[in-house]
């Protein structure tokens, strides 16, 4: 895929509306990690220390592009250069996957200060509950 195509299909800007539940959950995300307790200062102190445990847990992020299912003949057939399709066609949201479990889809993109390196641009938030589109 080239630069422009890249770029081309960035050009796609989520509504108002999912731009706003999108914050709007990153918000409570933020409001829960970060509450403190109306008790006495040693129970501040405490609330913050636990907070500060669990911001350094490492959790596995994966960015899901796509899958398919193949015979193990076609598997070992596989050579440098080959080509494999995935399930999901160009511009298709990704899926952002952490430990294992969907919290998010998003749309690839080219860094702006790197254009030889992409990232992800979060679309939707996936609550619990909530089935995604």
């Amino acid at each position: 895929m080239s630069k422009s195509e890249a770029k081309a299909e960035t050009a796609e800007v989520p509504s108002d509306i999912e731009e706003e539940q999108l914050n709007q959950a990153i918000e409570d995300l933020r409001g829960a990690l970060h509450e403190e307790t109306a008790a006495g200062d040693g129970d501040r102190m405490a609330s913050l220390r636990n907070n500060a445990i669990i911001m350094n847990i490492p959790v596995d992020v994966q960015i899901m592009l796509g899958s398919t299912e193949m015979p193990v003949s076609e598997l070992m057939a596989l050579q440098k250069g080959s080509t494999v399709a995935l399930d999901r066609r160009i511009g298709e949201p990704v899926d952002v996957v952490v430990n294992g479990q969907k919290i998010a889809r998003g749309e690839i993109t080219v860094l702006d200060n790197d254009p030889s390196r992409f990232g992800v641009k979060l679309t939707e938030i996936i609550t619990v509950g909530k089935t995604p589109r």
